[in-house]
């Protein structure tokens, strides 16, 4: 098949080399434009454009479709499919329309349940036991289109959604070309969404890092892993934001009052609101992450009371 493909972020890379490494062709790679990065805010690619480019695609970035000539020069290109995977724009119906076969996008959850913007940091923080990706058809209203194919994948204890983000981008690529294989045969039957079972992963505020040690242990330790990469948990150290991006969850009752750290086991123990919650790799401002045991090294921590 002659396939159109748009995605940006690094989530969208194992599906576009899954495709250049299949007998289907890519004749144009669409992406966001550069945007600056780094401390130097310098405009960079996206990693699909790098790859794109490197694989001699032509790219195509647009702010949007709301130009005729950017949806004419779509419908040129002539494809039968058009793969969405992490695109970050919303496509007009004009854009939809388009291909022989229509559009299909890659999702990272098991529909429909998180549709929406951030589906694996919300499964991480709802305390889900799986998880997995989706192929489903693209229509105008969010997520909400035919599924078409799906794969599970288990969500450990000690999974975060940086970790999940890594195994759903390479489920998602296995999923995408099986599900190709079946659209050539003829074998692929959509499957409706059930909509009283959706739920929505609503984008990520930084205003959600805050930790508040009146929570149990287990909401807590769910609400680290799933803000792990970004924008990671904090709480207040003698003042400073401490970031926590591992830690695990001790069935026993803090000794201390909520939120006040004890050492007693030669660990960064703090006292929630159910439970303990042990720290296991932390930063402060200006520093490496670190192991809780070499904080402590480095920190009198005993009985100080973190920010809620």
């Amino acid at each position: 098949m002659k396939i159109i493909f748009a995605g940006t972020p690094d989530f969208a890379v194992p599906c576009l080399q899954a495709l250049l490494e299949s007998t289907h062709e890519v004749c144009a790679v669409y992406t966001q434009p550069d945007r600056p990065a780094g401390r130097g805010r310098k405009l960079t690619a996206s990693p699909v454009k790098a790859l794109a480019l490197s694989a001699d695609i032509t790219v195509f970035q647009p702010e949007n479709f709301k130009l005729p000539a950017d949806v004419e020069t779509l419908a040129h290109l002539n494809a039968d499919l058009l793969i969405v995977v992490a695109y970050g724009l919303i496509l007009p119906q004009a854009v939809l329309d388009i291909p022989k076969l229509g559009c299909i996008n890659v999702h990272g959850s098991l529909l429909p349940r998180w549709r929406g913007a951030a589906p694996i940091h919300r499964a991480v923080m709802a305390g889900d036991d799986k998880t997995g990706i989706t192929i489903m058809k693209v229509v105008k209203k969010l997520d909400a289109g035919d599924m078409l194919y799906k794969l599970e994948c288990a969500i450990t204890p000690t999974d975060t959604s940086s970790s999940l983000h890594d195994q759903l981008a390479k489920l998602g690529a296995k999923g995408l070309v099986e599900t190709l294989g079946l659209i050539e045969k003829g074998l692929c039957i959509p499957e409706p969404q059930n909509e009283a079972l959706v739920t929505y992963a609503h984008k990520l505020e930084k205003s959600e890092a805050q930790l508040d040690w009146r929570e149990s242990a287990v909401v807590l330790d769910r609400k680290i892993r799933g803000l792990n990469a970004w924008p990671v948990a904090q709480t207040l150290f003698k003042g400073e934001v401490l970031r926590v991006w591992q830690c695990a969850v001790i069935e026993d009752e803090g000794p201390l009052p909520v939120g006040t750290i004890s050492t007693e086991n030669n660990a960064l123990d703090i006292t929630t609101g159910q439970g303990i919650l042990r720290l296991l790799e932390i930063q402060l401002p200006g520093g490496k992450r670190i192991a809780g045991k070499d904080f402590l090294n480095a920190q009198h921590a005993n009985g100080v009371e973190l920010g809620i």
